[in-house]
């Protein structure tokens, strides 16, 4: 028998191979962790050639390291410490910032554990192939292993391991590096502690660590003008603040402490929502909060109190005594400070003038006011989380002190950014005058209580303005959509015979068979938009023996493909949805599978999910069943295509009669939709002409089409989506998503139904769905047939949006759809291009004992993680595809200015000013600002603006809001955009280029 020798380890060593933290539960308990660490001394330091590394791991780091800097001429490797990444991570992912670049364990983690988006950007820079990075353990090595003393903070600590590393790795290259007998010995590189951490610095230099601070270290580069740009104010200590900023007396109030403002929400004295900006008044935003159905009104730069588009505050809500009502003037942040100088707008002088300018335009739109219009009013005393991100901006030339081309001086200018809801930011720069008439990304660095404006940092260029390149990619910035390529990681998930994939004989051998319906010989087919190439959903319907007729959606199975876990999935959850622009598609998955595949194209077998119902003539539901499936289209039709072919006498084919026998079902389907008190809202929609697929040039501007087959197809995927709703939750009642639509506040309502019956004596009943869409139906005005749809666009701009959710999450009787009228609802039909879609085929599958369900979808926790990026990435999708529609229209109108002297439209008043009008074009989808420079007479209460009339001697001339007017339109350079601007004037009932 062999002897067995059990060693006990010192306990003065367990000291260090143990680590003790104490974690709150979610209940609030505090328990003690305790946690051992294997500590190892064969973890590799990454330098190629090592010889006191005794192992085979892969290493990234040349033997010499970087010989280009001038204060390290021997050669030398970069140790950063967190605050770099955290502050300063636009330069380390610089192309133009290329040492090598060594990343501790401890600092991954401390990044991981203050900034999420920061720690992935962080872990791609891990793994690009273009850098020299590598990460080293240094919790795990044994002589770099430490302890937190006893009256050591946590940061502390971190900084004594980050110095501790440092130093190790500077002994350890004197072992790789050892002297050759016979040769004289050779300067060995050096591992530089990067950190603008004084303090920090002050202990390296005493324990003798090569140390520097960020702005030094990129101030000896070859090419440091390229990078000093891109330097985070907040992260050096060594930066100068500017003129405007030091010496001044502060113009807000400073935060509370984050402790009184959790504290105040919890007691509800405070409250805390997201921050929104007006558009139309740059002085004046709002924030939504549960315990008022009005958003907390925040008027005047003091109360929103350095705010920014989205962050989360905590706001104080004033006496009920002091309440104002929202702006009904028009005020431009660009005409009201055009003459700010970025160095010296806070001089004294300067900001009496702009402070009185900005008082006396908030007093004269808070006058007169009804207190009805009143809504809770307040200011901002803290920030709970930042919104703060990389801007597409422009530089203000109007704001340079030299716009001399060479010039390298630094400057501080303005960046406009392109959403208006942003305020500008003043950015030091050595490059302004090159920048001038590009689109660049800024990223806001601070906002100190004594500057007016926030300070930023330039990122990059993006190109030239008003270039196709530079607006479609800036557009793309703007809405945070991701559009890098697929990684090859992405990719291997692929199936590996890429494009000669095709679905195997039918066979019990093949596991692509199992379980799956057999559907080759229905009459399928599929019914699109133009164009449509990612064709997810198909249809067909019989008639049966017993007298019922069979109808079925047949959805491409994604999840055959996408597998839980894997890259694609992650990289598919993280984009959430495919973004559909005018001449340009990102998708969601890679175009194999979109495009191809997945892709239900005519005359080829494809892998499906079906959805099949038994419904008798009258469209009664019999039975419904859900198959994985085989099928094989027999047609892919447009809209267009699909309802001649239905309307055409002649045809009598069995497609043809599919076609009509849907279309016969969807109208009774739609009818029982709308008796049950589903909305029929609208929204502008509009068609762009493009010259060429290849030139992608608008030449015309249409309302779109609508066909009796739009309707068809939507039914048949409403009824697949609420049918399978049902399924998913009643086999997964905590983690099914679900799709939701919660009641608009009646309170959103008010406005539009005063407007309606004052000017139009027509009552809008919001007290249910039903009510609604019965008003709805009675809001006519015979003289005008367009007046209907005004006003279900404009309801519709009263409606909260729908919302993925997890149906553990919420309770049961929130799940409804109001729009559709619908208890419950998800979305099933669209796979390829949402992932929503592909969490709810798994959860089906599962649900008919196709498969189990993955662990991931049981966890709660986990499917509401989701949610909150799906939704988002939702949201982003409409709003990055309604620019680009407002893009595109504004380059044909321009193209329709070149070649008519005038282009004039008829346009609805949907919104009066003070000082001008909103109006729709409806034929155009284009809603636009009709300003007067003149004084009027304005009526709040009655929604009407009185201008002097274009003949001398008439009386005024009254316009309310739902008249109808002529404008004149023009295509100009916005100043925010730098894009082509539409600008409207009136041409009827009177001329407003004389106001």
């Amino acid at each position: 028998m062999p002897e067995i020798t059990i060693l006990k380890r010192p306990r003065e060593e367990a000291v260090i191979t143990q680590r003790m933290f104490f974690k709150k539960t979610a209940r609030g308990k505090v328990i003690k962790v305790l946690r051992e660490r294997y500590l190892r001394d064969d973890i590799s330091c990454g330098v190629n050639g090592c010889r006191a590394c005794n192992t085979t791991a892969q290493t990234v780091l040349s033997r010499s390291g970087d010989t280009t800097h001038k204060e390290f001429p021997t050669g030398h490797y970069i140790l950063p410490d967190t605050n770099v990444f955290l502050a300063q991570m636009d330069l380390i992912e610089s192309n133009y910032f290329t040492p090598p670049i060594i990343i501790l364990q401890t600092v991954m983690e401390e990044v991981r554990h203050r900034s999420l988006p920061l720690y992935s950007r962080l872990k791609a820079l891990t793994t690009t192939d273009e850098r020299k990075v590598w990460v080293f353990y240094n919790e795990f090595r044994s002589e770099t292993a430490i302890v937190r003393e006893d009256d050591e903070t946590p940061n502390d600590r971190n900084d004594r391991g980050i110095r501790k590393a440092a130093e190790w790795y500077n002994a350890h290259l004197t072992l790789a590096h050892p002297p050759i007998r016979g040769q004289p010995n050779v300067a060995l590189p050096k591992v530089v502690l990067i950190t603008d951490d004084f303090a920090n610095r002050q202990k390296a230099d005493k324990e003798k660590i090569p140390c520097i601070s960020v702005r030094n270290y990129v101030d000896g580069m070859k090419n440091s003008d390229q990078l000093l740009d891109l330097l985070s104010a907040t992260g050096s200590d060594e930066v100068e603040p500017t003129r405007a900023v030091a010496g001044r007396t502060a113009l807000y109030a400073d935060y509370l402490p984050m402790s009184t403002l959790v504290a105040g929400v919890k007691a509800g004295q405070l409250h805390q929502g997201h921050f929104n900006a007006n558009q139309y008044n740059y002085l004046e935003g709002n924030v939504p909060v549960p315990a008022f159905t009005k958003p907390v009104l925040l008027a005047g730069r003091e109360n929103m109190n350095r705010a920014v588009q989205g962050d989360v505050v905590v706001v104080e809500v004033f006496d009920e005594r002091e309440w104002k009502a929202p702006t009904d003037e028009v005020i431009d942040q660009e005409a009201t400070l055009k003459n700010d100088d970025a160095e010296d707008s806070e001089e004294e002088g300067d900001d009496l003038i702009v402070h009185e300018h900005e008082s006396k335009a908030l007093r004269a739109q808070h006058t007169k006011r009804a207190p009805a219009e009143k809504q809770p009013t307040g200011r901002v005393v803290g920030i709970i989380k930042r919104n703060w991100r990389a801007y597409v901006c422009h530089i203000d030339s109007t704001s340079l002190t030299s716009s001399n081309a060479t010039s390298l001086g630094l400057q501080t200018v303005f960046a406009t950014p392109v959403s208006r809801l942003l305020p500008r930011i003043r950015l030091r720069t050595r490059q302004a005058p090159s920048l001038v008439g590009n689109k660049i990304l800024v990223t806001i660095d601070r906002w100190e209580i004594t500057s007016r404006y926030p300070e930023g940092h330039f990122v990059r260029t993006l190109g030239k303005a008003e270039s196709k390149e530079a607006e479609q990619e800036s557009l793309l910035l703007e809405f945070e959509v991701p559009y890098r390529p697929f990684g090859k990681a992405i990719l291997d998930c692929l199936p590996p015979e890429g494009e000669q994939w095709v679905v195997p004989p039918k066979s019990a051998a093949n596991p692509e068979w199992r379980d799956r319906a057999d559907l080759r010989d229905l009459i399928i087919c599929s019914i699109d938009p133009p164009g449509c190439q990612d064709i997810d959903d198909a249809l067909h319907a019989r008639r049966l023996t017993n007298g019922n007729i069979e109808a079925g959606v047949h959805i491409a199975d994604v999840s055959h493909f996408v597998h839980p876990e894997t890259a694609m999935d992650n990289e598919a959850a993280a984009r959430g949805s495919t973004v559909y622009l005018v001449d340009k598609r990102i998708d969601m998955l890679p175009a194999l599978l979109g495009t191809n595949l997945c892709s239900l194209r005519p005359h080829v077998e494809r892998l499906a999910f079906s959805v099949i119902w038994e419904m008798t003539a009258d469209a009664e539901i019999v039975n419904v069943r859900f198959t994985k499936s085989v099928i094989a289209s027999k047609a892919a039709f447009e809209y267009g295509e699909a309802q001649l072919r239905k309307d055409d006498p002649k045809l009598n084919d069995n497609l043809t009669q599919s076609i009509r026998l849907l279309n016969s079902l969807a109208q009774k389907l739609k009818a029982k939709r709308m008796a049950a008190g589903a909305l029929n809202l609208a929204s502008p929609e509009v068609k762009i002409h493009l010259d060429s697929s290849e030139s992608s040039d608008p030449v015309d501007v249409e309302q779109k089409a609508l066909h009796e087959t739009n309707s068809l197809v939507e039914e048949f995927m409403l009824l697949a989506n609420t049918s399978v709703a049902k399924k998913t939750q009643e086999s997964f009642p905590q983690t099914s998503v679900l799709r939701r639509h919660l009641p608009p506040p009646p309170t959103n309502f008010e406005k539009l139904q005063d407007i309606l019956q004052k000017r139009k004596g027509l009552k809008l009943d919001v007290s249910s769905s039903a009510a609604l869409a019965d008003s709805l139906d009675k809001c006519l005005d015979p003289k005008e047939p367009a007046f209907n749809t005004l006003v279900r666009i404009m309801a519709t701009r009263c409606m909260l949006s729908a919302e993925y959710f997890n149906s553990g999450s919420v309770s049961r009787d929130t799940f409804g759809h109001y729009g559709l009228a619908s208890p419950i609802y998800t979305h099933f039909t669209s796979p390829i291009r949402r992932f929503a879609d592909i969490l709810v085929h798994r959860q089906l599958a599962a649900a008919i004992g196709y498969t189990p369900l993955h662990p991931s979808l049981h966890s709660k926790m986990h499917v509401e993680r989701i949610m909150e990026v799906v939704n988002r990435r939702h949201r982003m999708a409409q709003m990055a595809g309604r620019a680009s529609v407002e893009f595109y229209v504004g380059l044909a109108l321009k193209g329709r200015n070149e070649r008519e002297k005038e282009v004039t439209e008829d346009a609805f008043v949907i919104r009066t000013f003070r000082n001008g009008l909103g109006v729709f074009v409806s034929k155009l989808g284009l809603e636009g600002l009709v300003m007067f420079k003149r004084d009027t007479q304005f009526d709040a209460e009655n929604y009407t603006i009185s201008v002097p009339s274009s003949d001398i001697g008439r009386p005024d001339v009254t316009i309310s809001v739902f008249d109808k007017v002529t404008v004149r339109i023009e295509v100009e350079k916005d100043k925010n955009t730098q894009r082509g601007r539409v600008k409207m004037t009136l041409v009827s009932p009177v001329d407003s280029r004389a106001l």
